[in-house]
């Protein structure tokens, strides 16, 4: 992993560089370089799109924040404001050829912080598919609980996928 990678809020001048990241860390060949992938899952549509990622860079309840290397950007993660002191972590993603070096933590760790200084958040959640069980116990490693409530698969599926929301107390 290159040593000078910063962490910062996404632009929307950024999104065209981030954007294939994204695609490529969850869906298709390519994300099997990396171990947290979806191409088992049967999924198969885009995990996000230019529109998708705009609506959260203009959104003041929400950051994408992005890992940059200068000549590149290596992945992201969103958080989201869900008020009450509550905020939501998603989007979590790294070049899969870059997983394992550490960045998924800095990033998860940048999260926590801008949901804790930014949006006044004493708690974070978040959903993650229950069938991807090592990456659950990577995010209980970080202090997340399952809070024991299960959510529907975004997009409908056959058969259908569910959500284990996990909480981290900030």
């Amino acid at each position: 992993m290159p040593d000078n990678v910063t962490i910062r809020p996404a632009t929307r001048d950024d999104l065209p560089a981030i954007h294939p990241v994204i695609e490529r860390a969850y869906r298709g060949e390519t994300a099997r370089a990396g171990w947290t992938h979806e191409a088992d899952l049967i999924i198969e549509s885009p995990r996000t799109d230019i529109a998708t990622l705009t609506a959260i860079v203009d959104d003041p309840d929400q950051r994408l924040l992005i890992a940059d290397a200068g000549d590149r950007l290596l992945g992201c993660v969103q958080v989201t404001s869900k008020g009450d002191g509550l905020a939501y972590l998603g989007l979590l993603c790294v070049d899969p050829t870059l997983q394992s070096g550490g960045l998924g933590k800095q990033l998860v760790t940048a999260a926590e912080d801008c949901a804790r200084d930014v949006f006044g958040a004493d708690a974070m959640e978040m959903t993650v598919i229950d069938k991807r069980t090592e990456l659950i116990a990577f995010y209980e490693r970080r202090g997340y609980r399952n809070s024991g409530e299960k959510r529907d698969f975004p997009v409908p599926l056959d058969p259908p996928l569910f959500m284990d929301v996990l909480v981290k107390p900030l």
